[in-house]
């Protein structure tokens, strides 16, 4: 499991965010920085959710790295210039955890396994009860209920929905989750 992360122990309200299809376009193994494309809308979300005094952390399953798709060079790229693009348009991401293993390797940072929440919980202190996890596909779901996080399922990527537990909110995209999250931490 790779990370970028600094040490912060103050705890703040946290939205661990999904990449690929919540708020970058999913191509298919992204590996190639040129084609890193923010969805509609996500890049303003999230600057609400800074402003507000969210912690965002990305938590992103990359099995194209375990499937030989791309190198774990070519995936750091692609995160730094994803960060870099997002400072830019004013938004700061306290840390990045990525699994880089094969889907059939069982390991438990792939989500729905919560080794990546587990990490960023060590590195940050998630204040309970107003973190949430927010993602594309049941996976993202599962995570936030494995982990006590609140989950909400964007329909912006493959918006696999497999088995989502009833009460699971759902929304149409990045913004629409963001809203909600500042309505409920109000």
């Amino acid at each position: 499991m790779g990370k970028t992360s600094e040490k912060e122990a103050e705890p703040r309200p946290t939205v661990l965010l999904d990449r690929d299809g919540t708020f970058l376009d999913d191509p298919g193994y992204l590996g190639d920085p040129e084609k890193l494309r923010f969805l509609p809308g996500a890049v303003e979300a999230m600057r609400e959710l800074v402003e507000k005094g969210f912690r965002l952390i990305v938590v992103t399953n990359q099995s194209g790295i375990g499937r030989g798709y791309f190198s774990e060079e070519q995936a750091l790229a692609v995160n730094l210039e994803m960060i870099r693009k997002l400072s830019e348009l004013g938004v700061r991401l306290d840390g990045i955890y990525y699994c880089a293993h094969h889907p059939e390797e069982g390991c438990r940072c792939r989500k729905p396994g919560s080794m990546m929440v587990e990490r960023a919980a060590m590195d940050f202190d998630l204040e309970e009860g107003a973190s949430w996890v927010v993602g594309d596909v049941d996976k993202d779901v599962h995570l936030g209920l494995n982990t006590g996080l609140r989950p909400i399922l964007v329909e912006t990527g493959k918006t696999e929905k497999g088995d989502i537990p009833f009460g699971v909110m759902t929304v149409p995209d990045l913004t629409a989750a963001a809203r909600l999250i500042m309505e409920e931490g109000s």
